[in-house]
Order: structure tokens, then C-alpha cells, then sequence
């Protein structure tokens, strides 16, 4: 038995890890599922936003990995949970809106592919998360975060398709598109070939193709695996 079993947990609750590339769904699906089963949603990605945030705002580069990890060991980044989805705090401030600009989104990525940096947010992740009732999303939550977790799955979508809803989503047309779905395909490359925690499934992952499924037939996917898994779990 491993050791993040839900059988070994007090509350026996599920750690239900949620990995893939950006677009194929996988926040939507995670905060939506997180609700319906009263766990915290615990989005890894906007943990990564804060911090690119702050180094934005201290004028620091984010080339240096030494500089970008005492930020990190210096802030304070919590996720709330709400009805509308996580509130981001950092040092006590609200940053939910300003994490989904795009100049902090390729910030964040930048900044992730630094393996102190992701050492210890993953530290972090796993504090957060080793109660169970949590549902984690990221690009590494199966293989580094809770390579024990109760379930994994890896969300993936047809590039084209991925870069399509990430417009829809930011409302981006004309040449910012271009833009945009550039920096897209940039941002896939960075993480599935950086050094540290390469974005890739999980050996023992589900793998569900977003790509011709709407939310509600990813979701439906997704907790049909939940029930199946407490099912035989006992639970």
C-alpha cells in the first residue's frame, strides 16, 4: 500500500492528480470537479503565476534561479477555495485577475522550468495536499507531486484545438491571436523538454483526448473513473 492510500488517511478521502498540456481543459474540469465533491482544488499553476508575478513587480529576471528561489522561500502563497473557484493570495493580497494576464502567464513559465524553484513548490504541493479531499492540477502532479495518488489523469488535446480554446477563453482575435497561439506552442515546448519535471503522463495515468468532448463529457469521464476508484477503495 502506498503512502498517500486513501484507506491509510483519516478522512479517507481521495489526492486525484490532473495533468496536461495548456488548453486541453484540465483547470476547468479540476475546479468543477473539486466542487462537486466538497475537496480543494489545488492549482499548481497559479502557485507558479504568483511567484512570476512578484518577480515582475521586483524588476527581477527570470533567468536567475537563484534570485527567483529566495522569492519563493520569502512569499506567502495560499489558495482559497470559493464557489467561483480558488482565490490566489499572495503576502495577503487577492491576485486571482492579474495571474490570467498573459505577461504573467509567460512569466510563469519561464520561471518553472528552474528545478530549485520547482523543488520547493512541489515541497509546498505536497504539504497542501497530503490530507487527501484534494483535487491537483498541473503538469507534474502524477509524476512528482503525488506520484502515489489515489487517481491520475492526463488530459491532452489536439494542439490546433488547444490553442483555439485558449482564444475563446482569453476572447484573443486578429494578430494577438497569432501571438498568443505562438507563445502557446513555446510555452508546450518549455514544458515538455525542461530539465526538471518534463511534462509527461504518468506511467499509471488515465489518458482522456479532450479534443472532440465538450466540459461536461470530460467531467462526466472523470468521475465516472472517481466513483469506480472509491468504489474499490471501500470508501
Amino acid at each position: 500500500m502506498n503512502d498517500h492510500s486513501s484507506k491509510q488517511r483519516p478522512s479517507g478521502r481521495l489526492i486525484i492528480a490532473i495533468d496536461g498540456p495548456a488548453g486541453a481543459g484540465k483547470s476547468t474540469v479540476a475546479s468543477r470537479l473539486a466542487r462537486k465533491l466538497e475537496y480543494v482544488n489545488l492549482e499548481s499553476g497559479a502557485m507558479y503565476r504568483a511567484l512570476a508575478l512578484k518577480a515582475i513587480e521586483r524588476d527581477l529576471s527570470l533567468d536567475d534561479e537563484a534570485a527567483l528561489l529566495k522569492l519563493a522561500q520569502d512569499s506567502r502563497i495560499q489558495l482559497e477555495p470559493t464557489i467561483g473557484g480558488n482565490r490566489t493570495l499572495l503576502d495577503g493580497r487577492d491576485i486571482s485577475a492579474r495571474i490570467r494576464e498573459r505577461d504573467v502567464t509567460e512569466a510563469a513559465s519561464r520561471a518553472s522550468v528552474h528545478p530549485a524553484v520547482r523543488a520547493w513548490m512541489v515541497a509546498r504541493q505536497k504539504e497542501m495536499g497530503a490530507g487527501g479531499g484534494v483535487v491537483m492540477e498541473g503538469r507534474d502532479i502524477g509524476t512528482k507531486v503525488f506520484p502515489d495518488a489515489d487517481l491520475k489523469i492526463f488530459l491532452d488535446a489536439d494542439p490546433v484545438v488547444r490553442e483555439e480554446r485558449r482564444m475563446a477563453q482569453q476572447k484573443i482575435k486578429g494578430e494577438v491571436a497569432a501571438i498568443v497561439a505562438a507563445e502557446l506552442r513555446e510555452r508546450d515546448h518549455r514544458d515538455r523538454t525542461r530539465a526538471a519535471s518534463p511534462l509527461v503522463a504518468a506511467g499509471d495515468a488515465v489518458m482522456i483526448d479532450s479534443t472532440s468532448l465538450s466540459e461536461d463529457e470530460v467531467l462526466a469521464r472523470v468521475e465516472e473513473l472517481v466513483k469506480r476508484k472509491m468504489t474499490s477503495s471501500g470508501d
